[in-house]
């Protein structure tokens, strides 16, 4: 039987995490205000100090510009009585999960105030469940580009005033001007304000910066809307014909096999095609594309910006010596410059034990190369060919492409 876990007594829990909305004190219960009163040091934004400043008897504390990610000042007063407010739910997007990162649970007493997500979704009766959510919130706003399908419902954490206009003219550009798009101000305050409007008729001025954007996504024929599935189209690709091939490509994802939080080294990148797709896998996915020539890793740059992960990072560089250094992968895929001297064995090496390696050869060089690991330290070899129709006269016949031999290993 698993051992019970027994709640820790009121003294060993010397940090508060209270959470607030823009009601301040009138929405706060019995217990977050007592636990104000008596902190010797309360740390918090000056809009939240300045919202309970009637409750607070011991230090007044904001952060610091810019913010510390470490909390120094907050760990270095471990176990006396410290409160921390946060906006709303402290572990949706808050400072809750900062702390958490150096505090156990077991230190912690959470009051938790409703998020602006739940706050929003009860306005306009949204079932949380079924919309998507996303924090943009001192991110690009191209992060929710994959989101952008025809019916979804997206509520977003903005950074400022000026973040719903700068998304309404992405939606615009991207085909999705008929959305109809929701701001939701200082929601829960006396100054709350709901506005809407479509997407390609914004004209929404003097926005309060605490908002949060929700489009009901509306496309037209053009839109540039991402698939779910791996093997997008080529055409979703800036590319200059060095690129892996939709087909080719859903294979070659299969076989890298990405799971959460996994980081991959896309070796030889071109045009970014496979790192971009590994990394919409989910969100939580880390990439570093390594390209030797500096006009392809500027376009995977763009690439990746355009289909939303811009946090792709490109290393313009030529392997194996532009792979030192850099954090240990996960996965490994190599899909150009494997015949160079030394680039085959260097990712052998740079993967964990259980790490995957998957690399594909067009060439016969690299198709000798790949039967000689094969060879020597076993795993899989497949053959991948694809034809496509043309035009024969006035009929139509098969063309087949450059067939494709993969190789992939899991190292012991």
């Amino acid at each position: 039987m698993p051992a019970e876990r027994k709640k820790p007594a009121a003294a060993q829990r010397w940090l508060t995490i209270v959470g607030i909305g823009e009601d301040g004190v009138e929405g706060l219960g019995d217990e977050a205000k007592r636990h104000i009163a008596q902190a010797e040091a309360v740390f918090g934004g000056k809009r939240h100090l300045a919202l309970v400043e009637g409750l607070i008897a011991g230090n007044a504390l904001p952060w610091p510009t810019p913010f510390d990610a470490g909390m120094k000042a907050v760990l270095a007063l471990s176990g006396r009585r410290v409160c921390v407010l946060a906006s709303g739910d402290p572990f949706c997007h808050g400072v809750g999960s900062t702390l958490a990162r150096h505090v156990s649970a077991d230190e912690m007493n959470v009051l938790p105030a409703p998020s602006a997500f739940s706050l929003a979704a009860a306005r306009l009766g949204w079932p949380l469940p079924e919309t998507q959510t996303i924090s943009l919130h001192g991110k690009p706003i191209d992060l929710i580009r994959p989101l952008l399908h025809p019916k979804a419902r997206i509520l977003a954490l903005t950074s400022d005033g000026d973040s719903p206009a700068a998304i309404a003219r992405l939606l615009s550009e991207l085909g999705f001007g008929p959305s109809r798009m929701t701001i939701l101000e200082a929601l829960g305050g006396p100054s709350e304000r709901l506005t809407a409007m479509r997407a390609v008729t914004f004209a929404a001025k003097n926005i309060n910066p605490l908002n949060v954007l929700a489009i009901e996504v509306e496309s037209t024929s053009e839109a540039r809307v991402q698939p779910l599935t791996p093997g997008m189209a080529d055409e979703l690709f800036e590319h200059d014909g060095q690129i892996t091939k939709r087909e080719i490509r859903a294979v070659t994802l299969s076989s890298l096999a990405p799971k959460r939080g996994e980081l991959l080294w896309d070796i030889g990148g071109g045009s970014g095609s496979i790192s971009i797709e590994w990394m919409l896998a989910d969100p939580s996915m880390r990439a570093i594309a390594v390209e030797a020539s500096p006009e392809r890793a500027a376009r995977i740059g763009r690439n990746a910006v355009a289909c939303g992960v811009p946090g792709l990072i490109v290393v313009e560089g030529k392997a194996p010596a532009a792979l030192a250094g850099l954090e240990t992968p996960d996965a490994i895929f190599v899909g150009g410059g494997g015949t160079e001297p030394g680039v085959m064995d260097a990712a052998i090496d740079a993967l964990p034990s259980a790490g995957r390696l998957v690399a594909n050869a067009v060439t016969l060089e690299m198709e000798v190369l790949l039967l000689a690991l094969h060879a020597r330290l076993g795993g899989e070899l497949i053959r991948l060919a694809v034809s496509r129709t043309v035009p024969v006269g006035s009929m139509q016949g098969w063309r087949p492409a450059m067939p494709v031999t993969q190789w992939s290993w899991v190292k012991p």
